[in-house]
């Protein structure tokens, strides 16, 4: 999986009325007979807020560090699938397992292709404080038994293997299989997620096992095979996932198709990174993977560090980030990614981010030597359509 300085997401579902509360049907297009499954997504407190609060984060940092590139590392086993602590994930819906429905927040995370929440056979104390799932209480579940295992920073994921009717959005995927883990990293205890649901594709599954929206198309769930993320910037107006469409409520303008360059992550080209007409970052092409489940834009440290050094950001020693001044950020220039040929521009308004405990901080962070991830800095500046149809990302301003 993937969990960055900045947000991300997960979701529940009860009985029918609670279903439909949270699953909103919209069938707005009649005449093209397209309905809208959507998942709303709230945005909840970060680890980093909670751990800061209770004077834990500089031990937090230092036992587990951060590494968003580590679920993209081809030098890892898909058996194990990576997976890295990002401290800032805050966005998060809700899903239901089992008969009756079990209710879980997960990340929607398509930087991953795994299910997986906190179960009863769970001894670690990340689980005493999220849902648990516990399949005696599920008339649907069928046991597999095959082992999961899930790498983090330092630590792991471990568990087991089964199969029951999962609910996302309205939509009841049977026969779904998740993992049910056994044993979670400690930082697992700080997150409001229970766990995370992946939306990257099958070849990318820990275990061979078949990704949620891969059975939502095989089962004839949706009318499209892709879904679409909005990610607001403010709690109110409502964050969304969208499956089998788009909602063209919450875009602007035309949408840019944009043709995936690896097929295993939801991955393109990027052409260049300009500031004010020079490019500072991505000289003659670069790849970067359109990641739900990352909070930062991230990039190889020697461009991210320039990129922060030119729009007036200074590196803060002591908390390992780079910090603005608060009083001018309108003043600080746009950072453009230039992608199949157009222009992405991020303002200060989505890079810079002011925080309670150490004023203003940057949205760019370092990692790898040459991957880049558009997390939800860059997410949230454009509606975003994953289409397993077409092997494409769509990019459209978000409104």
């Amino acid at each position: 999986m993937s969990l960055n300085v900045f947000n991300s997401f997960s979701f529940t579902v009860d009985v029918r009325a609670e279903t439909m509360k949270w699953a909103i049907v919209i069938c707005a297009m009649v005449a093209l007979s397209e309905c809208l499954f959507q998942v709303p997504l709230e945005i909840g407190k970060t680890a980093r807020e909670t751990l800061l609060e209770q004077g834990l984060w500089e031990q937090y940092r230092l036992k587990y560090p951060y590494n968003p590139m580590a679920k993209f590392d081809e030098r890892f086993a898909v058996a194990n699938q990576p997976m890295t602590n990002d401290a800032d994930i805050s966005y998060f819906g809700k899903i239901s397992i089992g008969t009756p429905p079990q209710s879980f927040k997960v990340v929607f995370d398509t930087g991953s292709s795994n299910l997986w929440v906190p179960s009863v056979y769970c001894t670690s104390a990340a689980c005493e404080n999220h849902n648990e799932y516990d399949p005696a209480m599920s008339s649907t579940y069928r046991q597999n038994g095959q082992s999961l295992t899930i790498r983090y920073g330092t630590g792991s994921m471990t568990g087991i293997l089964g199969y029951d009717t999962v609910t996302v959005g309205g939509l009841a995927v049977r026969n779904q299989i998740f993992g049910l883990s056994k044993t979670e990293a400690d930082y697992m205890e700080f997150m409001r997620t229970d766990g995370i649901l992946g939306l990257a594709y099958p070849s990318l599954a820990a275990s061979g096992a078949t990704p949620v929206f891969d059975n939502m198309m095989s089962q004839g769930l949706v009318d499209q095979d892709l879904f679409s993320v909005y990610l607001s910037h403010k709690p109110e107006k409502g964050s969304v996932v969208t499956f089998g469409g788009m909602d063209p409520n919450h875009y602007s303008g035309s949408i840019s198709w944009i043709p995936l360059s690896n097929a295993r992550f939801w991955q393109i080209t990027v052409d260049s990174i300009t500031i004010n007409g020079q490019v500072v970052a991505c000289d003659g092409g670069c790849q970067a993977v359109v990641d739900t489940g990352t909070s930062l834009i991230v990039g190889p440290a020697s461009s991210s560090n320039k990129i922060n050094q030119l729009v007036g950001a200074t590196f803060d020693q002591q908390h390992l980030t780079y910090i603005f001044n608060c009083d001018n950020i309108a003043e600080k220039p746009d950072v453009i990614f230039h992608i199949n040929g157009q222009e992405f521009p991020i303002p200060s308004s989505a890079y810079v981010r002011q925080t309670k405990h150490y004023g203003c901080i940057t949205g760019f962070g370092n990692g790898g030597d040459k991957l880049w991830i558009l997390g939800d800095v860059f997410i949230r500046e454009y509606y975003s359509i994953f289409d397993r149809a077409n092997n494409r990302v769509g990019l459209a301003k978000a409104r």
